[in-house]
Order: C-alpha cells, then sequence, then structure tokens
C-alpha cells in the first residue's frame, strides 16, 4: 500500500508544482487549460504506478473534482490564499492515500513491479525534495501576498533595487540546503544558515520597521516550511522501511 501511495505522490508534486508553471495556473480558468493539467495529471500517475491506467483514471478524475472546486466555486478572494492552497493540497493527498488503500496490490503488477524495494528512498526523497523546494514556494508566496500587495499599492519594497525574482530563488535555495541538511542528519546546521541570512538581510531589515517585518516573516515562514516538509519527509521513509 505503501508503494501505491508514494509513487501517486510522486505523480501529484511533479503534475502541481513541477509540469504546471505560472502561465498555466493564471490560464486555468480556460477548459482546455484545465483539461491539459488533467491529462498530466494522468499520464503521470499511470508511468508512477507502472501502466496501472485504471487508477490513474480514479484518481485523475477526483483530482478534476478537487480543482473544479477550487477554480470554479471558491470566490476570488478565496481562490489565491494560503487557506485555499493547503485544503486543496490536503483534499488531493487524501485521495492518493484512499486510492491506495483501494488498491494496495497495484505496484506488485506494474512495470515497477521488480524495483520497487528500491525505488522507495529515492521517490519520497524526491518528492520531499519537490514539497519542500517549489510547493513551499507558492505556500510562502500565498502568505506574503497581503504584505507584497502594500508595498506594490506605492510603498517601496524591501526587494524594490533587487534583482527580478532573486528572492524566490533565495527562497528555493534555503528550503533546498534545509532539506538537504535534515536528510543527511545535520539539523544544526540551519542554525548557521538563519544567522547567515540574518546578517547578509540586515541592511534590508534596517531600512525600516515594514521593510524589517517583511523580511521576517518570509524568512521565518520559509524556514518553518523546509523543517516541517524535510520532517515529514524523514518521517514517511522511516514508515516506509517498515512496511514489508
Amino acid at each position: 500500500m505503501i508503494d501505491v501511495f508514494i509513487a501517486l505522490l510522486l505523480a501529484h508534486v511533479v503534475a502541481d508544482f513541477i509540469a504546471q508553471p505560472d502561465a498555466m495556473i493564471r490560464r486555468k480558468t480556460e477548459p482546455a487549460i484545465f483539461v491539459l493539467h488533467i491529462l498530466v495529471v494522468f499520464c503521470l500517475s499511470w508511468g508512477a504506478l507502472g501502466g496501472a491506467w485504471q487508477l490513474s483514471l480514479m484518481v485523475a478524475a477526483a483530482h478534476l473534482i478537487i480543482d473544479a472546486i477550487k477554480t470554479w466555486a471558491l470566490p476570488d478572494t478565496w481562490r489565491d490564499s494560503l487557506p485555499a492552497f493547503l485544503g486543496d493540497q490536503a483534499a488531493h493527498i487524501l485521495t492518493l492515500a484512499a486510492a491506495a488503500i483501494l488498491m494496495p496490490e497495484t505496484m506488485q503488477t506494474g512495470y515497477w513491479a521488480d524495483y520497487v524495494a528500491d525505488l522507495r528512498s529515492p521517490v519520497i526523497l524526491v518528492s520531499g525534495a519537490i514539497v519542500s523546494i517549489w510547493a513551499g514556494g507558492f505556500a510562502v508566496g500565498l502568505l506574503m501576498k497581503p504584505y507584497t500587495d502594500q508595498f506594490a499599492a506605492g510603498e517601496a519594497g524591501p526587494t524594490a533595487e533587487g534583482l527580478d525574482n532573486a528572492g524566490r530563488m533565495i527562497g528555493k535555495l534555503e528550503r533546498g540546503l534545509i532539506f538537504l541538511f535534515l536528510c543527511v542528519g545535520e539539523a544544526t546546521a540551519t542554525g548557521f544558515l538563519i544567522a547567515a541570512k540574518s546578517v547578509l538581510r540586515f541592511d534590508t531589515a534596517s531600512k525600516g520597521q515594514k521593510a524589517g517585518e517583511y523580511v521576517i516573516i518570509g524568512t521565518l515562514a520559509s524556514f518553518g516550511w523546509g523543517l516541517a516538509t524535510g520532517y515529514a519527509t524523514l518521517s514517511l521513509l522511516e514508515i516506509a522501511a517498515a512496511s514489508p
């Protein structure tokens, strides 16, 4: 059962965070773009499960329903919010768990049947890295959106003179490093990373109270997400190792 879940998890995070760029997200209300996304979910699920098209179709159908509710049923003010994002992802994870419970032997009959045991850890680590680095970017961005909008409304932001998308890249790098530190058993190294960023960001934070608060909120949110997803990945590795 755990093998079915982690295979579907990999397919899901790739479909939602790697194979769904910003331009696609902005146009998701267009039926053709929406259907394309669901088709990607089906194809990736089919590949991850080793050719089990029935379960892949069920997962894609559930994904369609969840995304349709978020895309068209939610008010505009709620759709692009952190609670909507987290609720959407929680619903997807629950459907993956339900699929694994419904058809727990799927991986044993697919193309990867002979390699399931060897693929467990790599699949979990790749999925965890995607959730930490890329999904974390979405989550932190949604959390920071109200504060970013305040700067955009007329007050210079803390990165007004910075490079385009540099903040987003910094966030990916720091969450990636945190994930790496946790995976290699060097959790204390995250403290040095926090100290290093605090020193590098001191000049920005000292420009004013709003700029300082903006940097602190974004940094804590990014580090918190990296730590949470890193430890969740380690827990999933332990569960998989204990499974037959």
